[in-house]
């Protein structure tokens, strides 16, 4: 007995992918780790409660959403766009970090992870939010409540809940246009 294989196609970082011939029940996190080398998203819970192996993915209207991979099918992503933890700093032409975003920067100033297992799901959430704010800005008294629903549903096992809380709210304060009033 076989697994049915269909071709999948889809942009990852930016970049063109596939077709590959795929197993039609391949999880987007095993096609990541095994097909395309990415293994940045984690699998912690494999159950999708974690969020270790969150991706962001583009939304028609050019917003971002988060999305579990564990839980979500590879086929799922044919013809999309997703923005693997991979995906955050600027690179050079040979693929080295030349710069991290405002996040990933804040997350080392503030020590925000421990065992940085959880790590690639907080960025991701934080990326995702930050996007968000871009396109709708919040009054400032509005920022603790959204850090806490973007990041609530992510999973610390080494509690570092407050060092990722404090590095969110440093940068959604020090960016221009993020918040009103």
């Amino acid at each position: 007995m076989s697994l049915a294989k269909r071709p999948l196609s889809l942009t990852v970082n930016d970049r063109a992918i596939g077709p590959i011939e795929v197993p039609e029940t391949l999880m987007m996190l095993d096609f990541l780790h095994e097909h395309l080398n990415l293994t940045g998203s984690r699998v912690g819970c494999g159950q999708g409660i974690c969020h270790a192996c969150t991706v962001m993915l583009a939304e028609p209207d050019g917003s971002w959403r988060e999305i579990r991979t564990c839980i979500t099918g590879a086929q799922f992503f044919a013809g999309k766009r997703v923005r693997t933890i991979e995906g955050h700093a600027e690179r050079d032409g040979q693929g080295n970090v030349v710069a991290l975003t405002p996040i990933q920067q804040a997350f080392i100033e503030h020590f925000a992870f421990q065992c940085g297992y959880c790590t690639p799901g907080f960025v991701t959430a934080a990326a995702v939010l930050l996007e968000r704010l871009k396109r709708r800005p919040i009054r400032r008294s509005e920022v603790e409540g959204i850090i806490e629903t973007a990041l609530a549903p992510h999973i610390c096992r080494c509690t570092g809940y407050v060092r990722y809380y404090e590095a969110v709210r440093a940068v959604i304060l020090a960016t221009p246009g993020l918040v009103v009033g």
